[in-house]
Parts: C-alpha cells; structure tokens; sequence
C-alpha cells in the first residue's frame, strides 16, 4: 500500500475514533443537565460543575498520554479511549447523586486524551505539508459530534428512556472506536518515511511550503505570516522556559473557558429566554455546529493566510457574540451568535495543534501539546461552566454579568496569541531535517 492511502486510512481511522468521545463531551451534558437537576435537586451551578470535571480529567491525563505515546503503540493508546468513554457511561445511568455524575465526567474527560493528541500527532506526521488541514479533519469530527448528536440524545431521551438510552450509547461508542483505532498508526511504526514519499506531498505543495519559509518576517511586525515549521524541534525543558509557551497557556485557559461555557449555557439561555426546550437544543445543535465545521475549514485557511489571522479574528468576533447575546431575544439571532462563538471555539482548537508544531517541532510534539492542554483541563473549566453556573446562581439566571466576562476573555485571547512566536532557531536534529525539506 502506497504511503498516500495508509495515510489516508490513519485520518480516517482518527476521524471514527474520535466522533464518538467528541458527541458525548459536547452535546450530552448539555441535554441532560435539565434532567439532572430534577433527579438529583441541584441547581446550575452543580450541573455545571460538570463540566469542570470533564476538563480536569482532560487536564489529568493529557501530558501522560503526550509522553506515553512516544514509546507505546498508538493503536492501543485509541482503544482504551473507546473502552473507557464506553464503560462510563454506566456510572451515568446509575448514577444515586450528581457526584457519581462528576465521576462519570472525569473519566469521559480522561478517554478523549487518549484519542485527541495520539489521533492529531498521527495525521501530522502523516501529512506534514498539510499539518493544519490533516488536524482539522480530526478536530472537525470531534466537534461536529456534538451538533449531530444533541438533538438525537434529546429525543432518545423523550423516546428511549435514560438508561436504554446509554446502554445503547455504550454499544455504538465501544463498537466504532475500537474499528477505528486499528488504522491509527504513526508511519514510522509501519515502516514509512515521515513525509518524504507520497505523490499528494511532493512538488508544488513542497514549492509552496519553501515560498512561504522564504517571505517569513516577525509575525508580530504585521507584514507576514509565520513558516510551515521550526527549524529544531525543543524538549519539554526548553519549551516551558520560552513566554510563547506561558501566553498558549494562558490563551488555552481564557479562550477555552469561553468556548467550553457554552456547553451549559446555550440550552439554558435558550429556556431562560422562554423558547420550549426543542427550540433552546437549537443553540447548542448550532454551537455544535459550527465548533465541529470550523476545525477544518479553520485548519485549511491557517495553512494559506497564517496561523494568527485566523485565530485573532475568530477571537474578537466570539467577543462581540458573547456581547450582543446580552440584548438578543430572538431565536434565529441567538443561533448565530452561538455559532459564531462555536466557529471560534473548534479554531482554537484546530488551529493550536500546528501551531504548537510550527513553534516547538514535531519530535515531542505530544508532551508539549499534552502540557499546554493542562491550562484547558485545570482552568478553564472553572472560569467557565462551573463560574457561569454559580453566578446564574446568585444572580437568579442573569446572563449579562456572565456573558461579558467571557467576552472580556475573548478579546485578552486575541492580544496573548499574538505574543507566541516561535524561538530562534538552533541546529537540526535529523527528524527536523525532514520536517523543514518537507516544507
């Protein structure tokens, strides 16, 4: 099999494994959020504590799978996240209180580590000239997942019943990850170079990748964009000593806190505007949306125009949503600005993998993603559900205090992206040599 179709297998494969874990992480808790605080007495700020600890999970376990998948099979890595995202849910359907609901997340949280960075290391080192579009695939179908699905759990919900409804969960969930993990696979691990042969990954796209190298300048300057990729890739050492670093870290935290608020938010302003609860699923069924659609599109532009146009803009438009959601009453209009906030949020999220790899290098690519990501799992799950939900609390569901906040994070995103450039470069080790030929 030629290196262009395993390639390809290995974006599909990534793609299946990842849709399952991305549906029940953003379209779920927000469809049964309802649910649970009538069975468990709880208001919202409990349920959105939910969310929080879906993101500590993320924070708990993402390093350690960055650097467990240096030495393991990326295969299995896949498989487990299929098991565990599968099996928990059965702490969900018997769940006697909202803390069994907690651990439930926490574990969700902890199985979309181990097919969110092995999945986006596998496609970039597979297609190394289109590492922003190869991410965005992968990012696409797991945002898209939540759209697709918000609306199928809710009448499930209705139609089903709750436990039938997640037995049936875990069947799909464990069925279709475990196929997929089987083609999820590095090239070097199948006997492949890494981004050297392949027909697709020759010629013009390597004339254009040495373009852009050439007409690089200070991105902070104005004038361009920044090069396909760094000319060494750092250690884990080196890269948290650089503030290009801290300011993704700190970006991660805000811009993800924002994005992952409305999660919990959306049905919930939907009802609170007095819209039935079909019409309110709308809000996230389009937050869903367009978090699931941005991460390619979003993925493909950031490879043509620069990684920083397409993050700054999306990050002051989702500031200016968040502001004009404040003032909205209409259904329709509050489906867009969703959307908007949602476009941004899978950009963050598309666009910072290759960004991370543009900075610090492909060879420890994982740990230092896995690192980053610590920011979204520890902080950002407490700055945005879990704040938002008690402060809905205190304020007797008053969204504008709540949605200016997030605004405000938004628009500090925009600026701190801006401060991360990569280190000046140092000499080549021989896996950034094909990294750089294969710009």
């Amino acid at each position: 099999m030629t290196r262009t179709r395993r390639g390809i297998l290995a974006l599909v494969g990534s793609c299946v494994a990842i849709f399952w874990p991305g549906a029940v992480i953003f379209g779920y808790p927000g469809v049964m959020a309802p649910r649970w605080q009538e069975v468990f007495g709880v208001g919202s700020g409990a349920t959105g504590s939910v969310m929080f600890f879906l993101l500590a999970g993320v924070g708990t376990f993402m390093f350690a799978v960055g650097r467990w998948q240096e030495r393991a099979s990326t295969r299995l890595i896949v498989s487990l996240s299929a098991v565990i995202c599968g099996l928990s849910l059965f702490i969900a359907s018997y769940a006697p209180s909202i803390h069994f609901i907690y651990l439930w997340a926490f574990l969700t949280g902890a199985s979309s580590c181990f097919i969110y960075l092995p999945g986006l290391t596998v496609v970039q080192r597979w297609f190394v000239r289109r590492r922003g579009l190869a991410s965005g695939a992968v990012n696409l179908f797991f945002g898209i997942g939540g759209a697709i699905m918000a609306p199928v759990f809710s009448n499930l919900l209705l139609t089903m019943g709750y436990e039938p409804m997640n037995r049936l969960l875990v069947v799909l969930i464990m069925a279709t990850g475990l196929i997929g993990a089987q083609f999820v696979e590095t090239p070097e691990r199948l006997g492949y170079a890494t981004g050297l042969s392949g027909g697709a990954e020759t010629g013009p796209a390597r004339a254009n990748g040495e373009q852009n190298q050439s007409r690089w300048k200070n991105p902070r300057a104005g004038t361009t964009e920044k090069p396909a990729a760094v000319a060494r890739s750092l250690t884990l050492k080196e890269s948290v000593k650089t503030r290009s670093f801290w300011f993704l870290w700190v970006t991660w935290a805000l811009q993800g806190a924002a994005g992952i608020a409305m999660v919990t938010l959306s049905v919930a302003f939907g009802l609170a505007r007095g819209f039935p609860m079909e019409s309110a699923a709308l809000l996230l069924t389009a937050f869903n949306l367009t978090n699931g659609l941005s991460r390619l599109l979003s993925g493909f532009l950031s490879d043509l125009i620069g990684r920083y146009r397409t993050l700054t803009s999306t990050f002051f438009a989702a500031a200016i949503a968040y502001f004009l959601l404040i003032h909205t009453e209409a259904l329709g209009a509050a489906a867009v600005l969703a959307a908007v906030i949602g476009f941004s949020y899978g950009t963050l999220f598309a666009v910072s993998a290759p960004l991370v790899s543009d900075c610090f290098g492909l060879k420890h690519f994982g740990a230092i993603f896995g690192l980053i990501f610590t920011a979204f799992g520890f902080l950002s799950g407490v700055l945005g559900p879990s704040l938002s939900g008690y402060l809905l609390d205190r304020t007797g569901d008053n969204f504008a205090p709540v949605f200016i906040y997030l605004g405000v994070f938004c628009v500090l995103s925009g600026f701190f992206i801006r401060m991360v450039v990569p280190p000046r470069p140092g000499p080549l080790t021989p896996t950034d040599a094909i990294q750089v030929r294969s710009t």
